[in-house]
């Protein structure tokens, strides 16, 4: 038999069949992606870290371009399953209440969100294929909510560019949980725990007091 027929083999029958497999491509494709970016990282990098052939990379998602494509769905699913209770349990709620849920929600994904931040941080930079996945899914979506009800909160008072802006701000302290955790955690003695989570998430929250007065 020859090696290609061995791969056809194992991707339509073997170990690399499976949600499993496809799950694996995908938390090591979110790790290359993030560390290389689209250029940097090769399939062959990928499909080894993930334990699988090039085939089987090739049988889930057709390609590089199709692999990168797939991550920022999975990152926007992972939003989604993830914000979609808080989102539901903040409706008719006051709206400084529910956006004070809804930001504590987020804070909440830091841990999970550390998987697939160097993807976002690139997309941000040098804005690739994935950009207008996650901007028109994620971060478009996200910004109108918590400017909808910092606009409520201020009784027309804000403008809708000022409630934007101060959406924009407000999403932006919370790099504190994310991205900005390395900083975070070294500049406050290397505290990492509920405690200091809670506090950073009160001072948060005292940003959106504000907001409402």
């Amino acid at each position: 038999m020859s090696r290609t027929e061995g791969q056809d083999r194992e991707v339509s029958g073997g170990y690399a069949k499976g949600e499993a497999a496809r799950q694996r491509i995908l938390e090591a494709a979110l790790a290359a992606f993030g560390e290389g970016g689209f250029k940097g990282a090769t399939t062959r990098q990928i499909a080894e870290a993930a334990g699988v052939n090039l085939p089987a990379l090739k049988y889930y998602f057709g390609g590089k371009e199709g692999l990168y494509l797939a991550c920022a769905e999975a990152i926007v699913e992972r939003y989604r399953q993830h914000m979609l209770g808080p989102i539901e349990t903040a409706q008719g709620a006051p709206p400084a209440d529910a956006l004070k849920l809804i930001v504590g929600a987020l804070a909440a994904m830091a841990g999970e969100a550390e998987a697939w931040s160097g993807f976002v941080m690139r997309e941000m930079a040098e804005p690739g294929p994935a950009f207008d996945i996650l901007y028109e899914q994620v971060w478009a979506p996200g910004v109108s909510l918590v400017a909808l009800l910092i606009s409520q909160m201020q009784a027309g008072r804000a403008t809708a560019g000022s409630a934007r802006i101060e959406a924009l701000l407000l999403i932006s302290s919370l790099s504190v949980f994310s991205i900005g955790r390395p900083v975070t955690q070294r500049y406050l003695s290397g505290r990492d725990d509920p405690a200091r989570f809670n506090e950073i998430l009160r001072a948060v929250e005292a940003q959106i007091d504000r907001l409402a007065q």
